[in-house]
């Protein structure tokens, strides 16, 4: 008998942010960000696949158009991306996010990532508290500590990603398994079985796409020198976000 046949999965992008000018002109959109970071997982896969076999993108710009949600019914999954706002301000266009997103958690069908920001909207929609961390900054490539269960959901020993984040989700929501930890910041990464996969860190990025972040960081003051120092000295490591995306792949096909 030959193999049953699955449609791709229908994953709309909701982007809450639009890159900076090097990463725009490169990618487009937070949408072409992902799209290069799933093409990777892809083709890593063994065998190979072409993207359009796994996944049918869209991309929705959720900041400037309130309207531009896909309606739950014509999608499977939803990635929330990252953002320089924060997750627990209480803006029309955040407040309508955390709306969306527990209205796909509690449906029982689309399944949700989330990344960085992403990461603490599904936070807050899930009952988590949510702010800006006393610790302070988590940028460039940053070693976690995993548990058990973020070694079997992530199919890794070790992990390392960009991180470019001060706010962070202090508690894990009910409901919720931890998949890795950092001393800076407690709830990394999470899995909740069927519904939700988020991370704190950003699979997607390259070490351009930091290096262009962390100087306008730098030049806008938002950094201190020696912050942006200690980011630029580990910008270069060999950091696992396609694994990752396998991950995001595997809980959009479970």
């Amino acid at each position: 008998m030959g193999s049953v046949y699955v449609p791709p999965t229908r994953l709309a992008i909701l982007e809450a942010d639009t890159p900076l000018p090097g990463i725009k002109a490169k990618y487009g959109s937070y949408g072409g960000v992902f799209t290069h970071l799933f093409e990777r997982a892809c083709a890593s896969l063994n065998p190979p696949q072409p993207l359009p076999a796994l996944l049918e993108l869209s991309s929705h710009n959720i900041v400037n158009d309130l309207n531009a949600y896909p309606d739950p019914e014509t999608i499977d999954a939803i990635l929330i991306s990252g953002s320089k706002f924060s997750a627990y301000e209480n803006d029309e266009w955040i407040i309508r996010l955390v709306q969306y997103t527990r209205r796909c958690l509690e449906g029982g069908r689309v399944r949700v990532i989330g990344v960085c920001f992403g990461h603490q909207i599904v936070g807050r929609a899930m009952g988590a508290d949510v702010g800006k961390n006393t610790r302070g900054w988590e940028l460039s490539v940053v070693d976690h500590n995993l548990t058990e269960d973020g070694k079997k959901i992530l199919n890794v020993e070790k992990l390392a990603i960009h991180q470019m984040h001060r706010d962070a989700v202090f508690t894990l929501p009910p409901g919720a398994i931890s998949l890795a930890s950092t001393d800076i910041c407690a709830v990394q990464a999470m899995y909740v079985p069927g519904r939700a996969i988020t991370v704190q860190g950003h699979p997607e990025f390259t070490s351009d796409m930091v290096k262009e972040i962390l100087e306008m960081r730098r030049y806008g003051g938002i950094i201190a020198q020696d912050v942006f120092e200690d980011g630029m000295r580990r910008v270069a490591n060999k950091h696992d976000g396609v694994a990752v995306a396998r991950a995001f792949l595997r809980f959009l096909r479970e």
